[in-house]
């Protein structure tokens, strides 16, 4: 295998043969040609979040919350190998015709790693979660199915964004996210830290915020100290695209774009997503930079570019087109919508029997919508499946099946010159002719997003609390009181307050935004072609009353490591159609220093469906005072079983997972005693309420 430091050479090398214009106009993100070296314009934006995205036809897979769900490392390996396939076919095709558009180039602008700790942002559905355990183990397999094992890196990946950046959305562009050494190392960085070390991404991307009054993509702190000196990072960092330009018109720590220019690229950030550094010849001229920082930033660049094969014959140009959107891609796609769907409540009436009922209704906003499908940053799929279309399809001529739309998302009409709420009796009227009602409601990228997203809720893309809106909540309570068996599946990528469904409804089944054909895999859900089998990444908090303001940065109350209270639903939970129970847990062989913790688990299939289900261990530290207040996650693992099957599986967890963060950021081992919960669910007691099962206790001492 080449070696970076070979790729490197090759970059050097070309790099001198450039003028200085020459280098500085390769810092851009539409890097234009160098005719006379054979170089051609290369533009660096693209986007893989969950599939790859905005440059045509893809498979579209469930959005990243979704794959986050399946609690799946190995799997989501493979999407993500998928992911760089298509890729690399549309790029192969995009530059035999010349196409260098954006988002056809091969470095993907994915995964988004940060930590989802306050449900009301926005961008909340483009991560794996609150937890850094699993966004860290999540982001390094998505980062090393994109990236591949061959000598020539398939396609580039980029860890986003650095750091401390997850909201408010309307305040991104001037936001000083104030946060403790503690927090800072404790949840904020380790995902980042895991990509870095482990995954061996090739970008970086960073944030629009400050941190600690230091902008993120001219942060002296984050991007050399602790990213290159700490972590030894080699590849590139890129900015978020026009956050440079925030850095003297909004955060007002420079005064001109040179000097915002000059900032970002000493500190250490290598490519403008933006124009900025188109001034950079202008700082140069005015001694705020040297040409050294231009040469810097453009060998790291060309080096990702050789890594990528793109100035030599390799293995990946043969990909043919055919495989984009194959028919084994859009199955595996399927079947990732399946494993993230988590079933949030069931009385029995699930899954449906398609003898005992003759019509059945399928009512609310979400129940006929593509958009509803998709999450955001989204390709374009050959062919969608809504909900209504899978149940149809299923179903068939058996079963009648009965649609109202019930209530748009959030407007309070559909027709204009209506009386509010204009389908609301066509959904009774609909509701009362059937056996059983399907009520689909939530949210789309309309409602949460990005800042800017066309038809944002609140124009910023944050939710302003965890409702759903008003004319859903109307369709919901006047759908139920009519008493028919009613099952809710919730489309939406965030924690809602579901207190009056899990009350009122028969079933809920949290579908996520599950992708172009999601319709399809809901349906295989609903009747029991499959069980259900994702497990919650985030927590489902019952109101915002307890939680810190938005702005507050620090875990005070956040996320399960932390709550004081008691959640709708925790972290870690999701039910089944089975019954599988835990049988034995026991910790294998002698614990040594900063070597893996082995365990045995054995768990058996009780029930009458064969199932996957996901074994979870989370560790309580009992001593240290800078423990978390809770307990983590420190692993996990997906295992298939069939009726009444038994297996024994092998787990491990890092020892690192010992070490609690003080209050200077750093990890210490000052505890001796611990304890080990292995479970299908965490080990408080809401999870034990709604399961009826308690994990195994394991008690040890180093």
């Amino acid at each position: 295998m080449r070696s970076d430091l070979y790729y490197r050479k090759k970059a050097e090398e070309l790099v001198a043969q450039m003028t200085l214009e020459e280098k500085a106009s390769q810092l851009t993100y539409n890097s234009p040609a160098i005719e006379r070296l054979g170089i051609p314009q290369y533009n660096w934006w693209n986007e893989a979040l969950h599939g790859v995205a905005r440059a045509g036809t893809a498979t579209v897979f469930p959005q990243a919350i979704g794959l986050a769900a399946m609690f799946d490392d190995e799997f989501l390996m493979k999407i993500a190998n998928i992911i760089a396939i298509e890729a690399r076919a549309k790029y192969n095709e995009s530059s035999k015709h010349e196409d260098r558009d954006i988002y056809k180039g091969l470095t993907l602008w994915s995964p988004n790693i940060n930590i989802f700790r306050d449900p009301r942002w926005g961008r909340g559905h483009e991560t794996y979660g609150e937890d850094p355990f699993l966004t860290s183990k999540l982001g390094v397999a998505f980062i090393k199915g994109l990236q591949g094992d061959k000598e020539v890196m398939m396609t580039a990946a980029c860890a986003k964004h650095f750091a401390v950046h997850s909201g408010p959305e309307d305040l991104r562009h001037e936001f000083n996210a104030e946060v403790s050494k503690k927090d800072l190392w404790e949840t904020y960085l380790p995902a980042f830290e895991a990509c870095v070390k482990d995954g061996k991404v090739e970008a970086v991307m960073g944030a629009y915020n400050r941190t600690n009054g230091e902008p993120c993509c001219g942060s002296y702190t984050l991007l050399r100290d602790i990213l290159r000196d700490k972590w030894g990072f080699e590849g590139h960092v890129v900015s978020d695209c026009w956050a440079i330009r925030d850095f003297h018109l909004h955060h007002m720590v420079t005064k001109t774009p040179e000097e915002s220019a000059a900032l970002a690229i000493d500190a250490g950030c290598d490519l403008n997503c933006g124009n900025v550094y188109l001034t950079l010849l202008v700082a140069l001229k005015e001694g705020l930079i040297t040409e050294e920082h231009i040469t810097r930033a453009a060998v790291r660049l060309f080096t990702t570019r050789f890594k990528l094969g793109l100035f030599e014959d390799n293995e990946f140009d043969n990909i043919p087109y055919e495989v984009v959107e194959c028919s084994e891609h859009k199955e595996i796609a399927i079947e990732a919508a399946r494993k993230s769907a988590v079933l949030l409540k069931n009385d029995g009436i699930l899954p449906i029997n398609k003898g005992a009922v003759k019509t059945i209704s399928v009512i609310g906003p979400n129940a006929n919508s593509r958009l509803a499908l998709k999450g955001n940053y989204y390709g374009t799929s050959s062919r969608y499946i809504t909900l209504l279309e899978g149940i149809q399809d299923e179903v068939g001529d058996e079963v009648r099946v009965l649609y109202s739309r019930g209530c748009e998302l959030v407007r309070d009409r559909t027709e204009v010159l209506a009386y509010a709420n204009d389908r609301l009796a066509e959904a009774v009227t609909v509701a009362e002719h059937s056996d059983l009602v399907i009520l689909c409601l939530g949210l789309d990228e309309t409602i949460e997003g990005e800042e800017m997203d066309d038809g944002n809720n609140q124009g910023s893309g944050d939710k302003v609390d965890l409702e759903l809106p008003e004319v859903q909540k109307t369709l919901l309570e006047k759908i139920v009181v009519l008493g028919k068996p009613t099952v809710l599946c919730l489309m939406a990528g965030s924690a809602i307050n579901l207190s009056y469904a899990q009350e009122h409804c028969n079933g809920i089944l949290l579908t996520w935004y599950p992708g172009a054909r999601g319709g399809k895999a809901i349906a295989d859900l609903l009747f029991g072609n499959v069980s259900p089998s994702g497990k919650l990444p985030v927590t489902f908090y019952k109101s915002l009353e307890n939680l810190p303001p938005f702005t507050d940065y620090s875990m005070k109350n956040r996320t399960y490591r932390y709550i004081e209270e008691t959640p709708l639903y925790p972290f870690g939970y999701g039910l089944t159609y089975s019954d599988v129970v835990l049988k034995h847990a026991e910790i294998i062989g002698t614990i040594e220093s900063e070597k893996d913790i082995n365990l045995i688990v054995t768990l058996k299939n009780q029930g009458r469906v064969a199932v996957e289900e996901v074994v979870q261990i989370y560790i309580k530290d009992e001593q240290s005072i800078y423990a978390v207040k809770n307990f983590s996650l420190c692993g996990f693992k997906r295992v298939g079983l069939g009726v009444n099957e038994e297996k024994q599986v092998s787990m491990s967890i890092p020892f690192d997972c010992l070490k609690a963060v003080n209050l200077e950021g750093e990890k210490v081992l000052d505890s001796r005693k611990f304890t080990l919960f292995v479970g299908l669910c965490g080990p408080d007691k809401r999870s034990v309420e709604l399961t009826g099962k308690e994990p195994i206790r394991i008690p040890f001492e180093l």
